[in-house]
């Protein structure tokens, strides 16, 4: 199986803790988000884990400790974006933080390994599209190099992010102007070395050098661990998701970043309560089993093609 570290929360840099904690005592309980009662076993044993994808917007605590990761294959897909903290409240700054730690991580493992994300992209009056194509460059001409892959998408309207996005009065592209737009960031990407794709669009970019992209990538697990995987696609993401099917190990309304556009915090006071329960070293993140709950191993195995 593959690990998704995490689509719900930022792992590496709140809780990275708690996952090596995990690591050594091999396996965590994760909670069913449909059914609150409903709590998995997932073992974590090299036998069965054939490689982790972590999400992060700061991976800086982790630096420190990859090599306890050496049995696992894994990659990152790391967000790094032009906004400032009025959209992006808990993310260090941009130039003078994250793309050092960006170039240290791409320093340590391999810049195949780190996938930059500039996602997602929504325009307002000062979020303009001007705007997004000098932070893109800015970025990009810092990143090469030290990356061979970035990943867009446009931001996407759910039930938890909708009144900001209203109090922000983004706005759309469509037609010339959205192909435009991406055209111009494929010529700088490519400029840098930097090959571009696009996350769960269901515009086709490809004619301005944006062919669809997977997140949890088969071909690049299959090229950082030296075998061969199978599996299908993951059946709990959007139709135009091309990703691997993983298995999810996060949680819902635990992240502290706190970005306007999140699809997985209702709340800043959620996470807070939330964040009161979290401890290192227990197997569920941030909260406890109790009597009510089930908890029933997930039945998992390698993917790995012998």
């Amino acid at each position: 199986m593959i690990l998704s570290v995490s689509r719900r929360t930022d792992i590496p840099n709140y809780y990275w803790e708690w996952f090596l904690q995990r690591i050594r005592e091999g396996y965590l309980y994760v909670r069913n988000p449909m059914n609150a009662h409903q709590v998995s076993k997932i073992v974590l044993s090299p036998e069965v884990v054939d490689g982790m994808v972590f999400w992060t917007k700061n991976p800086e605590p982790m630096l420190a400790g990859l090599e306890q990761l050496q049995a696992y294959p894994y990659y990152f897909q790391f967000t790094l974006t032009g906004y400032g903290t009025d959209i992006e409240p808990g993310i260090p700054h941009k130039r003078f933080r994250m793309i050092p730690v960006f170039q240290q991580l791409s320093h340590k493992i391999g810049q195949e390994k780190v996938i930059w994300r500039y996602d997602p992209i929504l325009f307002t009056d000062k979020y303009t599209p001007e705007y997004h194509l000098k932070a893109f460059t800015e970025i990009a001409e810092k990143l090469q190099g030290f990356t061979s892959k970035c990943v867009i998408s446009f931001v996407d309207l759910y039930a938890k992010n909708k009144q900001n996005m209203e109090k922000l009065h983004t706005y759309f592209l469509a037609g010339d102007e959205l192909f435009n737009f991406s055209e111009k960031l494929a010529r700088t990407a490519k400029a840098h070395g930097i090959k571009l794709a696009a996350c769960a669009e269901e515009t086709d970019l490809t004619s301005c050098g944006i062919e669809p992209g997977c997140c949890i990538d088969r071909e690049l697990f299959e090229q950082i661990s030296g075998y061969k995987i199978r599996g299908g696609k993951d059946k709990n993401q959007r139709k135009e998701c091309g990703c691997l099917e993983s298995v999810e190990v996060g949680a819902y309304h635990t992240c502290k970043n706190g970005c306007l556009y999140c699809y997985a915090n209702d709340s800043a006071q959620r996470v807070l309560n939330n964040w009161q329960h979290y401890d290192a070293n227990a197997p569920l993140l941030c909260g406890e089993i109790t009597e009510k709950d089930k908890v029933t191993e997930r039945k998992v195995k390698s993917l790995k093609v012998f």
